[in-house]
């Protein structure tokens, strides 16, 4: 998870959801969105309500996600929300927080990398990211869409209820279309 304040309530009820349906979820939070309170919330709400969802500690430093993929093996990865500036460190392999390091560490493996892109410059300056991570074998995007093209032209966000149906697919080496709706 990253600090895509705006759209932590729809995460947390797809969080929830894959929780109810049986998945197994290793909580991996960004330090943005560890340590920082919003006007969406203070920190400390969203961290107690993840561990609580996924009954463990959120790991939320480098150190505690860099035995992913060598160590480790997730079926799966699903970063939501995915900021823009975390979409970026991906694409160019920057390693520098824990879910950027995750992302590195987990793809190592082969495995599967879920998206569920939140951000506002998706079609301007990372629209050269999202092309560069939809060419990348073993990463797939939750479906997307402008959420304002009035106001926030170049903004998309994913459609968090379709996180499921993408891991879904992720899993089986599909990407769920339509990227774009």
């Amino acid at each position: 998870m990253c600090g895509s304040f705006c759209t932590m309530e729809s995460s947390l009820e797809q969080l929830a959801l894959l929780k109810e349906r049986g998945y197994d979820i290793i909580p991996i939070m960004s330090g943005n969105l560890y340590n920082t309170d919003t006007r969406f919330g203070p920190a400390l709400y969203f961290r107690e309500r993840v561990e609580q969802i996924c009954g463990r500690q959120i790991l939320h430093t480098i150190v505690d996600v860099e035995p992913f993929g060598p160590q480790i093996s997730l079926d799966a990865l699903v970063i939501c929300p995915c900021t823009g500036n975390s979409l970026a460190k991906i694409a160019l392999g920057i390693s520098d927080t824990s879910v950027t390091m995750a992302a590195k560490a987990h793809l190592r493996g082969n495995r599967p990398l879920v998206i569920a892109l939140a951000s506002n410059d998706a079609l301007s300056a990372n629209l050269k990211n999202i092309a560069t991570l939809l060419a990348r074998k073993h990463v797939f995007f939750v479906p997307m869409t402008q959420d304002d093209p009035a106001k926030k032209p170049n903004s998309l966000v994913a459609d968090y209820s379709l996180v499921p149906r993408t891991l879904e697919y992720a899993l089986a080496g599909k990407q769920y279309q339509k990227v774009f709706i």
